[in-house]
Parts: C-alpha cells; structure tokens; sequence
C-alpha cells in the first residue's frame, strides 16, 4: 500500500493534464495562484482569500450563505435562500478547513484517506504529479463553474418532469400484462417438464397419472397463486436463473453469477418475481425493468467484496448487556434494534428472518455473509424458547418509560406464518394493555408512553403478493379491531416497492386487501442506480398513490463497495428532491387533512385523490429523501467536505435535528462518509442505461444537503395525559 507522501510524487495521465488544462483556461485567477504559488500553503491562502472575498463583498453575496457555513444558520429554511454561487463557496471553504484530516475509508477496508484538493491542484500545476484521477479533475471542473457563475443552476417547467415521469410504465399496463404472461407460461412449462423428467419432486406439487399437458398447465395455473408453490419453486443456482429467463443472460454475467455461487452468496427468486424482468424487450419500456433486475442480478463488486463486507449500521452490533451506538441497553443482541426513544424494532425468531427474495443491495447482506441470514426455511422455524423470548422483549416495552412504536420486521414480518405473526400481535396487545393499566396508577408527568403505532416491515405485497390470503386478513383486522379499544391508533404496513414495474394486478389486489384490514400502506424506496434514474422515482410515488400507498422514505443505497454499483450518489438524492420532488409538494393548509388520513385507512385511495386534486398535484411528496447512517439515525443533513484523488466525495453528516434522539446524539461527533464512486462515474454508468447525460447538469453542484421536515401523517397522535421525560434502559456508552 502506497503511503501519502509516495501517491503525491506520482505523475498525473493524459487526460488529467488535458482536464487540468481546461480547469486552468476557465479559470484564470486560480490559474494564477496555482502558478504564484512556492507551496501549497500559499495555494491554500490564495483560494480561501477568493472564496471568503465571493461571500463578504460579492455584489451578490448573501449573509445568508456566510452564516451557513460558519455554522450560524442551519436547518431547511437556510438552505433554501443558498444560491447556487454560494454553495461552491461554501464548499471550496470547506475544502480548506477540512484540508489534511485522516479518514478511515472502509471502501478500501480501513485505508486512510486524506483530502486536500488545493493540494492536489498545485502538485499537477507545479509538478505535474498528485496522483489525481481525471474523475477528480472532472469534479473540480464543475466546482470552479459553479463558483464563477459559468453554470447556473437549471431550474426545470413542470411538463419536463412530467416528460420524465412518463417514459416509466407501469406494471399494470397491458403490453406489459402480456410480456409477464409470456413469462410466466414459459416458467410454467419449465417446471412441468422437470417434474415429468424426475428432476423434481414434491408431496404437494405433483401430477397425477394420465394428466395430460393441458391439465398440468391449468394446475400450474392454479398452484402460481399459492404462496408456497413459489417459495418452493424458488430459484437457487445461476443455471436454473438462466433457464428461467429463455437462456437469455449473456456469458460473462453468468461467469459472475457462478463466482457469486462458489463465494457463498445464495440465490433466492421466487417464479413470481423472476416473470416481471423482461426477456423480450418492449420497443416502449427498455430499460424500465432495470430497477428490478439490478436487484437480482449480482454485481461484479458484491461477487470481489463479499466475505470482507464490513457492518454498516454500529447501534445494530450489540453485546449482550452492554448499550448499542445509540446508547440503548437491549434484551437482545440480535432480536430486537432500537436508534430512537420512541421506536424499537423486533426481528422474530421465525421464518420472518428470511424474506421473499434477496436482494442485491441487502442492506444486511453483512449477515448472509456471517451465516446468521440464510433461505434455508425449514431451519428458520422457531424453536420451543421463542415464547418465551418473546415475553422477555414485550417485558422491555413494557417498562419503558418511552417506546409508543413497535416495527415487526425482519427478514420480512410477513414471511411467518399466520400463527406465528397471530402469536406476536397477540403479545403487543398483552404488553398495550398492561403498560395502560400500570398509568392509570401513576401520577400525571410520571405517566410511561402507551403503544400508540404498530408497523409491519415487509416486501411480500412485491416480491409475493400470493402472501396476502383470507387468513391475514382476518388476523389483520381482528388485531386492529381489538388494539384500537386499548388506545392504539396507527396501524402501518411499511412495504418497499422500488419500481412502478413492481405495481402489477397481483400487488394491486394484494394492497386492496391489506387496506380493507384498516391497516395504512406506506412506501421505503431504496434509490438504486437504476432507480435515481431521471423522473422514475416520481413516477413510483404517483403509481402508488394510485392504489392507496403513503411514501414514506427514500433512501440512499448503504453499505461500502460491495454496493457500489448500485449506489447513487448523495447529490444525486438532493437533486432529486430539490428537482423533482417538489413536483409534489403539499400546501401547508392541507396539512391537517393529511394528517387525519391514518385514522380513516380504509378509505385511503379516496382522501389520496381528494387531496391531489385539491392541491393540483400529481402526487403527494410525503416521503423524506435520506441515508440511513452508518452511525445512528437517519439524515441528509451534509457538506461534502473533501475529495478523494480517485474523485469519490467525503461527506460530514449531522444528525437528523427534527426529531428526539437519545442523549448520546449529543456526545456523538459528525457522520465521516467516503462515497464508494464519483459523480463521473455514476454518470457514466447513467449514459449507459440510455440516460442523456445533460438532463443532470446540476448533479455536481449539490455538496450541501439538509434533511426535510416529516410531513403531519407520520407524527405520533397526542396523548391525552402528561408523560414524563425521563428515559430508561440507556447505558453509558
């Protein structure tokens, strides 16, 4: 490994002379401070002295901007009076004060970065050397346009988001209605001939003698809309994937997909899901299926870094006893999660461990790679001690003084069976109701927080929409019917559809159902590569608004390199939600409209549409576009505060401000994050989906972002006692 010193002495290429040339030739004043100064801390001097000179006597300064970045001003009000000229101030400023900090960089599995740009520009002027990548002078490039006033930021007309919106289908389309039915026939008869060659056998699925084609074809028919035809059908090797999809994958991604099989990393496609990816592709959707195949087909990077992927989330590795990243002391160290005073996340010991389908991007992919994730079902089954465990962790909401909120996920909430999801609600109903005995005998500010929200976390309504039978249903109901006589209002099924694409006939029937149970649908986009492309996620929101689902989050993709491929940048996430979001921002004045809609869910489609059309709105913007930290939380309050030679950004990240965190937030220092890639790069691989690459002129000049404010419908209702503040189960970290 090179060290800092030996990477300065290393002669920049070709082309990053050629770009140097060009960032010169805009820029003559820089050009002239690089070349009058004897070192690099006269360079240092030089650019700070022109940036500060841009905020203070700038006839178009704001003090705004000043502020903002010396830390005076923060929040979504400040961020909004920025000018476009400001944040590159704010951010060659930021370059220089954070100039030669060391960060560990688990890209590269704990190598040391340090950025100092400046630096970097006066060694390749100087010198010719620094080492830096045309992917830095690229960004650089950009920068230096920006704060010249050479780009300005474009501001888009309502018709050209539309115009993006609509080049993405959606699944319900009937062109590609047929295209699925193709596949699904096509699967169908695959199977039938490996059960009439002996290849497979089942107790269930078999075919009786005498049955002819047609027969085994219509039973076929019948068998597709149960849930465990599909689980046992499930792909599990790159041939049978291929075979699957008409022998349609190419060489060398069946090369990788056997390297991913020889490294440990399974396979697990339900025959349901496997029919939405195309084979034969439409003249009018190409490339409208890449969301969803970029979650099936593994990448080059996940196939090198798997076995040496690190953990991303800290409060979730925890030791028994001792307090997690946030502070929280847990009654398990695998089972039960927790970032925020009002939350805790329970991950059954059940086939709720598993899920429907793996996807590339797992974000617990770090688990699969340890062995504590598997798709081996039949071992997932609890043993006799999960009651048990159960009582131990309803006894820890029970008793403190906090926790209104329980997330049942996993795995997937719904991949357990009816019993076992019947047995868990049945102990949150028992806990809800004691801890609502044990207020009524304590005085008014030393009151603990009752149950007040229930959420199941799954992507069966997606990935299995089969899941969603009579049974759960009843359960479904009776469990809100029974809650809601206790004090519980909220009833939530956090599902995660990633592409209009996922919206089919069967997921559509599978959200009415879940709806008529009273339970409201909210929406956790994961923002993939292929998913960041150009309107797509605004086109989801309004599908799924469509059929009655809430957005609820958008995330960007975590993890270190194995998710490189799939990660889109943090800028790009600003910019979608500067850009394109506010295509459905909601008036204040209707707030209190939206608000109310969790108390009347099964009438959900109809105040959806009531409000859209109030407001003129082609979808509600109620989702948060944010990173789900490598620390505690979840935020998109940042500044990119250094470079890498290779052009990936450092981002310093604060903590989510609008909403309570446990006291060690305050003891906690900024979020460092290394991006896994460049703006260049993630460009390039755009264009290579078939993006025009001018439709995201401003991406580079997104360096600051500012975490939105939640919108009313997910606040927690009011109670209607005093509770008190004080805060239990936390340790001393």
């Amino acid at each position: 490994m090179s060290t800092i010193a030996e990477l300065d002495k290393i002669a920049i290429n070709v082309k990053s002379h050629k770009l140097l040339r060009k960032l010169m030739d805009e820029n003559p004043e820089l050009e002239t401070i690089m070349r009058e100064s004897k070192n690099e801390t006269e360079a240092l001097i030089g650019v700070k002295n022109m940036a500060m000179r841009e905020l203070r006597n700038s006839p178009t300064a704001s003090p705004t901007a000043l502020a903002y970045y010396e830390g005076e001003k923060t929040g979504r009000t400040a961020f909004k009076k920025l000018k476009w000229k400001d944040i590159a101030c704010i951010r060659l400023l930021d370059y220089i004060d954070y100039a030669d900090e060391e960060y560990e960089d688990p890209n590269l599995h704990g190598e040391i970065a340090i950025s100092n740009p400046i630096k970097l520009l006066w060694l390749a002027v100087a010198k010719g050397t620094g080492g830096a990548k045309p992917y830095f002078f690229d960004d650089m490039i950009q920068l230096f346009r920006q704060f010249s006033g050479h780009q300005k930021k474009q501001v888009y007309k309502r018709e050209t988001i539309h115009n993006w919106m609509n080049r993405w289908p959606v699944g319900t389309d009937p062109r590609i209605k047929r295209l699925r039915e193709e596949n699904r026939n096509r699967i169908i008869n695959i199977i039938i001939k490996k059960i009439d060659d002996g290849e497979i056998t089942d107790k269930k699925y078999f075919f009786e003698d005498g049955m002819n084609l047609d027969e085994k074809f219509q039973l076929m028919l019948e068998w597709w809309k149960d849930k465990t035809f599909h689980l046992r059908f499930a792909v599990r090797t790159p041939e049978l994937l291929n075979e699957f999809l008409d022998f349609s994958l190419d060489p060398d991604t069946m090369k990788l997909l056997k390297r991913a099989e020889a490294q440990g990393i399974p396979f697990f496609v339900n025959p349901y899901y496997l029919s939405l990816l195309h084979v034969r592709v439409p003249y009018f959707a190409i490339g409208a299926d890449l969301a969803i195949r970029h979650y099936i087909l593994y990448s080059e990077q996940l196939v090198d870094e798997f076995g040496k992927i690190q953990a991303w989330e800290k409060e979730d590795i925890v030791e028994p006893g001792k307090p997690n990243a946030a502070g929280w002391i847990l009654p398990s160290h695998h089972s039960v999660h927790r970032r925020y005073p009002e939350v805790a996340i329970l991950i059954p010991d059940t086939v709720g461990r598993a899920c429907g389908g793996l996807c590339a991007s797992c974000q617990r992919m770090y688990d699969f790679q340890r062995g504590n994730l598997n798709f081996n079902l039949d071992k997932l089954k609890p043993n006799e001690t999960w009651p048990e465990r159960l009582t131990r962790f309803m006894k820890y909401w029970e008793d403190d003084t906090q926790l209104r909120d329980v997330l049942i996920t996993g795995g997937d909430a719904l991949m357990s069976s009816n019993k076992s999801l019947k047995q868990i609600l049945n102990a949150v109903l028992e806990t809800a109701k004691k801890k609502r005995a044990a207020n009524k005998k304590r005085q008014e500010g030393e009151k603990y927080a009752e149950l007040l929200r229930v959420r199941l976390g799954t992507r069966l309504p997606v990935y299995l929409p089969q899941r969603i039978d009579d049974e759960l249903i009843s359960i479904l109901k009776s469990f809100k019917t029974e809650a809601s006589k206790i004090g519980i209002q909220q009833f939530v099924i956090q599902t995660h559809f990633e592409s209009p694409m996922e919206i089919t006939p069967e997921s559509v029937e599978g959200i009415r159902r879940l709806i008529s149970a009273g339970w409201m649908i909210t929406n956790q986009m994961v923002f993939t590569t292929a998913a960041s492309r150009r309107g797509h996620s605004a086109r989801l929101r309004q599908a799924l608004n469509d059929i009655g689902v809430m957005n609820y989050y958008t995330f960007s993709v975590k993890g270190y390199m194995e998710n490189s491929f799939n990660f889109a940048t943090n800028a790009r996430a600003v910019q979608e939600q500067v850009e394109e979001k506010t295509l459905g921002e909601i008036p204040e004045y209707l707030y209190e409209d939206i608000k109310d809609i969790p108390n009347h869910a099964e009438n959900i489609c109809q105040l959806i549409n009531d409000i859209r059309n109030e407001a003129g709105l082609p979808f509600l913007g109620t989702d948060r576009n944010v990173l789900n930290l490598p620390g505690v939380g979840k935020s998109l309050t940042y500044r990119v505060i250094g470079i890498t030679r290779y052009g990936r950004r450092i981002l310093a990240f604060e903590h989510d401000a609008t909403r309570r965190h446990s006291p060690a937030i305050h003891d906690m220092e900024k979020v460092i994050i290394i991006e896994s890639k460049s703006i260049s790069e993630y460009l390039q691989q755009l264009e290579d989906m078939g993006e025009i690459v001018e439709d995201y002129q401003n991406l580079y000049g997104y360096s600051v972002g500012e975490t939105e404010n939640r919108v009313p419908i997910y606040d927690y209702p009011e109670y209607d006692y005093e509770s008190t503040d004080e805060m239990t189960n936390l340790g001393e970290i």
